[in-house]
């Protein structure tokens, strides 16, 4: 309960309820402990919680619940069902008392959960609250300014880092022309240097993709860059399932900017790089924000300062996570609130007040001291 400004007549008062019915958790495949961030802040805010992991990331969602419960969390809060997705999803939101929908995935799938809701509208309670949290084609720019080794290494990390497998992860790069061949160097020679394999082993820098899908999906794309003329692979390439679903980190280059893998989602750990003539700065910044429907997360790398402020304007609206010479991966709670816009959400900041609030419903109280007994006002009178 929040005080607002009182007066010697009334007391105000701004007290924050629960959303009136349930809300509905749907969480990735590539959220493990973090995927308990979902449910959990909507529990935080008073609401009871149906949570749907995905179907590849049951059994880390099993043990959020044995924490959930062993820390005290009540029965019934937070309820977790595994099973046919659109099944469980068909009848939430044809509940009346589904009252939000807090998502992170595919941006697909979470137009089509909007549709569904928007269809069953006057079926609900209250307005649902949606919050969703989609995909990205995230970018780094290096300006001519830039230092090439920190270039290859934010590519390095940024890109294959979980293989990829991350909404954040860098999958486009545009590289200044003066620095392209100390760029390439380093990074062909750090990709050569990772060590693929089991995760077992924390030595491994790369291992599997998550299932045999998203494996036939990328080595489609790796494919169709080897056959064709304006795409040549400088590093990677391969791939194998006979033992695991392993994509080798695959670097391409084209000299179209809005070749395929310049534009689509890939989810995996290939990136693409365009390489820009050093006095075509302003222009690649127009078309960096003009490639892609979406906008999650995005980087800057220079030490020119006047790059790096136009840069930042510039792209004000490609990237809800904006960095400044670094990879634009890996925010921490509390330091980079994280989401982005356009096609890639609602930009709510999970891990943020912005997005706790969210699932709570304000309510004002005003408190008379002296009730009025006559109903004419002062202007009334002779």
């Amino acid at each position: 309960m929040t005080n607002r400004e009182s007066t010697s007549d009334a007391w105000n008062r701004l007290e924050y309820r629960p959303l009136e019915g349930f809300v509905y958790a749907v969480s990735p495949f590539n959220f493990t402990a973090i995927a308990g961030n979902l449910p959990s802040c909507m529990a935080l805010m008073g609401n009871v919680v149906v949570w749907k992991p995905s179907d590849s990331q049951i059994y880390s969602a099993k043990v959020i619940m044995d924490v959930f419960e062993e820390a005290g969390v009540p029965p019934g809060v937070i309820n977790v069902v595994f099973g046919d997705p659109k099944m469980i999803t068909d009848v939430v939101l044809a509940s009346p008392d589904f009252s939000g929908l807090h998502f992170t995935g595919s941006t697909h799938v979470f137009k089509a959960l909007w549709k569904q809701i928007g269809n069953n509208i006057d079926h609900y309670k209250t307005y649902p609250k949606i919050v969703g949290e989609t995909g990205g084609k995230d970018f780094i720019v290096a300006h001519k300014t830039a230092n090439p080794i920190q270039v290859a290494t934010a590519i390095a990390r940024g890109a294959f880092e979980f293989q990829g497998q991350k909404c954040s992860a860098a999958s486009r790069a545009y590289i200044s022309k003066s620095i392209r061949k100390d760029v390439k160097e380093q990074l062909v020679k750090d990709v050569k240097s990772f060590k693929m394999g089991s995760p077992e082993d924390m030595s491994n820098f790369i291992t599997a993709v998550i299932h045999e899908g998203s494996f036939d999906k990328l080595a489609k794309y790796i494919d169709q860059a080897k056959a064709d003329n304006n795409a040549e692979i400088i590093v990677g390439g391969g791939y194998d399932k006979s033992k695991g679903y392993f994509i080798e980190p695959t670097v391409i280059l084209t000299d179209d900017p809005k070749y395929t893998t310049m534009c689509d989602e890939l989810f995996g750990p290939v990136i693409t790089i365009y390489i820009f003539e050093d006095d075509a700065f302003s222009e690649t910044l127009k078309l960096v924000d003009t490639t892609s429907d979406y906008a999650l997360t995005g980087a800057i790398i220079a030490k020119d300062r006047y790059a790096i402020i136009e840069a930042t304007q510039a792209l004000q609206n490609a990237a809800g996570n904006f960095y400044i010479n670094d990879k634009p991966t890996g925010a921490v709670v509390g330091q980079q609130p994280f989401g982005g816009a356009r096609g890639s959400g609602t930009n709510d900041k999970a891990g943020s007040l912005i997005n706790l609030q969210r699932w709570v419903s304000p309510r004002m109280i005003k408190e008379t001291f002296v009730t009025p007994t006559d109903y004419r006002y002062p202007f009334l009178g002779e």
